[in-house]
């Protein structure tokens, strides 16, 4: 241990580099565990989280071997981005409490090197995995996991909760301005469709209001988008036109008629995803479908999961000043010690995340604090345990 130390000691005192050779060493120290991390972390998340499901669902739901084999290798993807930030954790612990132990620390801050300066190395590796988990999280894991989803709709007929597949509901709402300058919300149209197959609707009942009062029902066996026309093609249906009295004035059978509704119904069937089957870019594109629907809750609920999306890459940087503070003040610390600390520090950190989401899908906070509020407590209690080490 004294070698290795006295050969830090030389470096930093001597060479001009020695800074930038620190690093390197240190960064030596990091990856291996970090490494074994990632594989560790996502081998066991893919069998608790998904092979016990899929094995029940392979024996008593009748799904395909190769279907569920396809489903399990989709799903690794979401669980290496979860192994990334905790790897980053277990490594930085494991690094530092053993350079603390073997009397590392003490000899390169004897050179007057601070604890700040010490780990810079941990910062750099927790930046480099942020973006790795940021392109994990945007490029690969929404698509890998919709796809998954789509193969347990169309193998087992599995129901999903944000996918429209039935009973499909959305009013349409237009703004009106007052003589007075004020402006109202009233309900344009009613849309119900009975069921829908991505493609085609049916069974459905469009209300129309015209004047603030109810002036044409439509009444249709099947519907589908024309994107060349930008128009509903409608089939086998009537057009009923309402009297100010609410009676029944005409009514117009057709087998064929095309109707000028806005395509944003068929959007918001067709791209029923849930939050972790959507990038940035889609979730908040169909929030703003979701938010022509009137349905605040669940605008709030895909709000506050972008931001959650957003921050949590970030994570990594949490987990690495934390890590890197909490190891550098042990003297005796094994991998065993240290894999229950992560486990520890992510309870906790996911134990205040659920907390704050919850928080912010009730309205109670800000999306923004949400999604950001245990990175930027976790920020400060990193640093003031890096400052706290450092006296």
């Amino acid at each position: 241990m004294k070698k290795v130390s006295n050969w830090l000691v030389t470096i930093l005192q001597l060479l001009p580099g020695g800074g930038k050779i620190l690093d390197s060493y240190i960064l030596s120290q990091l990856f291996p565990t970090f490494l074994f991390g990632v594989g560790l972390i996502s081998t066991l998340g893919v069998a608790i989280g998904n092979l016990s499901d899929l094995a029940n669902k392979v024996s008593d739901a009748n799904l395909p071997i190769l279907t569920a084999v396809e489903i399990l290798l989709l799903k690794v993807p979401e669980f290496v981005s979860y192994a990334l930030p905790v790897s980053v954790l277990l490594a930085t612990l494991t690094t530092y409490g053993r350079l603390s132990n073997d009397s590392e620390i003490i000899a390169i801050r004897s050179c007057g090197t601070s604890l700040f300066r010490l780990i810079v190395p941990a910062f750099l590796l927790s930046l480099m995995v942020t973006g790795i988990t940021f392109l994990c999280t945007e490029l690969v894991v929404p698509s890998a996991n919709y796809r998954a989803t789509s193969l347990l709709i169309t193998s087992i007929k599995e129901e999903h909760e944000f996918r429209q597949t039935k009973d499909i509901f959305y009013p349409d709402y237009e703004n009106i301005i007052l003589p007075d300058g004020q402006t109202i919300r009233t309900l344009r149209s009613l849309f119900y469709a009975e069921q829908f197959n991505g493609k085609e609707m049916k069974y459905l009942t469009i209300l129309q209001w015209a004047e603030q009062r109810l002036g044409q029902i439509v009444i249709s066996d099947s519907a589908s988008w024309n994107p060349l026309k930008n128009t509903w093609d409608f089939f086998d249906g009537t057009i009923y036109q309402i009297a100010p009295d609410a009676s029944y004035s005409e009514a117009f059978p057709f087998e064929h008629q095309q109707l000028k509704f806005p395509k944003t119904v068929f959007d918001f069937a067709s791209q029923g995803r849930n939050p972790y089957e959507m990038n940035i870019a889609q979730a908040q594109e169909y929030t703003k479908i979701l938010r022509l629907s009137g349905d605040e809750k669940k605008v709030r609920l895909f709000k506050v999961r972008i931001e959650q999306k957003i921050a949590f890459p970030f994570v990594c940087i949490v987990f690495g000043i934390v890590g890197a503070a909490i190891g550098s003040g042990f003297e005796q610390i094994g991998r065993g010690t240290s894999f229950g600390l992560s486990v520890g520090i992510v309870f906790a950190y996911y134990v205040l995340g659920f907390m704050t989401g919850s928080m912010g899908i009730v309205g109670a906070i800000s999306p923004f604090l949400a999604g950001w509020l245990p990175n930027i407590l976790g920020i400060f209690l990193g640093l003031f345990l890096v400052h706290e080490r450092n006296k």
